[in-house]
């Protein structure tokens, strides 16, 4: 089975085009292909299939099997997929999800696609569209008690849950300890991601993320968007903003229409047989 390792600022997948391959078991192998000792490694699998109301689609399973509905850093490496690969000659890809179609604007560098620009889609923040069971319209800066502490949380849904916390500083931010037992935690119903954010100016914020069903990442598509959409919603920052990720930076703009459009970089690694 061919299969494409991509990333987008460090979030990194392994990608299989199912108009040419076959996957029968996509959770089984998206923990065995994932496995950063005995597989290729990433954050997870993604596949493009064909779609009949896009261009194509994504399918995205995290390293543990598990299916997520949409992803930012990831559907910007299907954009450049597809359009390197002549699956489509239009920079502008509509991208079936699970969230939803997608629209991805690529910029070429030499033919190829170098940048992408993503409609994110409108931030939720209703406790049942997380979801989060806390009562009320919107969970801003509601306490969660975790490891014997209590932190202050914004939760949004960028298609997938996420918690924005934000902290003074980000060193000696226990990620996996914090992020692990937030993920968990029996107000969840389907687990959840998390953002540590420290803010930097009304235009900048530095996040560390755990994702649910991947462990820490060095980036988080929706979940920046999720951040600029807590950010904004609680005073804390512009509509407007940079993010930086461990992997690097993202773009990030909250437009009048309530729509969240997310810019950054999509990077091929290699390409390879998987045998299994």
């Amino acid at each position: 089975m061919k299969f494409t390792k991509m990333h987008g600022t460090g979030n990194d997948y392994v990608f299989v085009n199912c108009l040419e391959e076959n996957v029968e078991d996509p959770p089984t192998l998206a923990r065995r292909i994932s496995d950063r000792h005995t597989g290729v490694g990433g954050d997870g699998l993604i596949l493009i299939r064909s779609s009949e109301r896009a261009a194509i689609r994504m399918e995205m399973y995290n390293a543990d099997g598990s299916r997520a509905q949409m992803c930012g850093n990831g559907i910007r490496c299907v954009a450049k997929y597809a359009y390197d690969r002549d699956l489509t000659r239009e920079p502008i890809i509509p991208i079936d999800t699970d969230d939803g179609v997608k629209t991805a604007r690529c910029t070429l560098s030499g033919g190829r696609v170098d940048t992408v620009r993503i409609d994110m889609g409108k931030p939720r923040f209703a406790p049942g569209d997380v979801p989060v069971k806390i009562e009320g319209d919107a969970v801003i800066d509601a306490p969660i008690e975790i490891n014997g502490r209590t932190l202050q949380m914004t939760c949004v849904s960028m298609g997938n849950p996420h918690a924005v916390i934000f902290v003074d500083s980000l060193d000696g931010i226990a990620v996996a300890d914090d992020g692990s037992a937030i993920e968990r935690h029996s107000m969840f119903p389907d687990r959840v991601n998390t953002h540590f954010v420290k803010v930097v100016s009304r235009r900048r914020v530095e996040v560390l993320t755990w994702e649910r069903g991947s462990g820490r990442t060095q980036a988080c598509g929706t979940g920046v968007s999720a951040v600029l959409a807590a950010g904004a919603r609680t005073n804390r920052t512009d509509r407007s903003i940079t993010a930086r990720v461990e992997g690097g930076e993202l773009e990030l703009q909250w437009s009048d229409d309530d729509t969240i459009f997310m810019t950054g970089p999509a990077v091929e690694v290699f390409t390879g047989n998987w045998p299994g």
